[in-house]
C-alpha cells in the first residue's frame, strides 16, 4: 500500500493527552502521529517560515513511513510533552538513565554526537587535550561540559545558548566553544564568510558523547517496532543524512 504523504497540522500547547499507551493501530486509525518540537529553535524546528528545521523534515518522512500525516505539537520544554499529547520527540539522548525523569521509550539510535570544540580557522588548538590555563572556552551554563572542562582549570566563559558562544569565538572574544557539532555545523552554514573549524569529539570522554534516537511517549510494542523499522530504512537509504546535511550538519554513525 502506498504511504500517505504527510501533512503538517499545528496543534496548541496544553491539550490533554491520553494516559494510556498509543497503539500503532490507533495512530493509523487517527491518520496522524504527533511530534513535539520547539516553535523557534533552528536548526531543530520552527513554527513558520523556511527552512522548517531538520526535526520537522525528519518527522515528515517518518510519518510517511508509517502511512500517516505529521501533526506538530509546539512546546517550549520537555515538561510540556505529555499535556501536549504528542507521540514522539526527535534528537533525544539514547540513554535510559538520562531519560529517567521523562520516562521516554527510546528507538534504535540514528546518529552519534556530543560535545566538540569550535575554534577559529587559524587556531593552534587541536583537541580537548590542548586546552590549558591560557585558553578561554565558552560553555553553556550548568552543562556537563562546563563541569568537566572547568575541573581541568581551563578558564570558562558561560553562555545561555550555543549560538552565543559560537558568535563569541567568531568575534575572537574567546578561544573556543564547547558545543554540539549540530550547532557548529549550522553556524558555519549561516556564516559562510567566517566559518569556524570543528574539532573532532573525544570519545575517551564518555560523558561528552552520546547516541541520538527517537523518544516515544506512550508507544505500544507495535508502534515502537514500526518506528525502529522506519529509522533503519531512513538511515540505510541516506534520507536522514541528506536532511541534516541541508542544515550544514555531517552525521556520524551511532556506536
Amino acid at each position: 500500500m502506498k504511504a500517505i504523504v504527510p501533512v503538517i497540522v499545528a496543534a496548541a500547547i496544553g491539550l490533554p493527552g491520553p494516559a494510556q499507551a498509543r497503539t500503532l493501530d490507533a495512530v493509523r486509525a487517527s491518520g496522524v502521529i504527533g511530534l513535539c518540537a520547539h516553535p523557534n529553535s533552528l536548526p531543530f524546528a520552527r513554527k513558520s517560515g523556511e527552512p522548517p528545521g531538520f526535526q520537522v523534515e525528519l518527522g515528515q518522512v517518518m510519518a510517511r513511513e508509517l502511512g500517516v500525516a505529521l501533526r506538530l505539537d509546539w512546546i517550549i520544554t520537555q515538561y510540556q510533552m505529555r499535556s501536549a499529547g504528542c507521540d514522539i520527540l526527535l534528537d533525544v539522548i539514547a540513554d535510559r538513565e538520562a531519560q529517567g525523569e521523562t520516562r521516554l521509550r527510546i528507538s534504535k539510535p540514528y546518529y552519534r554526537t556530543g560535545v566538540a570544540l569550535a575554534v577559529p580557522s587559524s587556531s593552534p588548538l587541536t583537541s580537548f587535550k590542548s586546552l590549558n590555563e591560557r585558553t578561554k572556552v565558552g560553555v553553556q551554563v550548568g552543562s556537563i561540559a562546563a563541569m568537566i572542562i572547568g575541573q581541568r582549570r581551563v578558564p570558562l566563559s558561560t553562555f545561555g545558548f550555543e549560538s552565543d558562544s559560537l558568535e563569541a569565538v567568531s568575534n575572537r572574544e574567546i578561544d573556543a566553544a564547547a558545543v554540539t557539532p549540530t550547532a557548529a555545523g549550522y553556524f558555519n552554514l549561516t556564516h559562510p564568510d567566517n566559518p569556524l573549524r570543528i574539532l573532532d569529539r573525544d570519545e575517551s570522554m564518555a560523558d561528552l558523547n552520546w547516541n541520538v534516537a527517537v523518544g516515544m511517549i506512550r508507544p505500544d510494542d507495535a508502534l515502537r517496532e514500526a518506528i525502529d523499522r522506519a529509522v533503519e530504512r531512513l538511515r540505510s537509504d541516506g534520507t536522514i543524512d541528506r536532511i541534516y546535511g541541508r542544515y550544514g550538519i555531517v552525521l556520524q554513525a551511532p556506536r
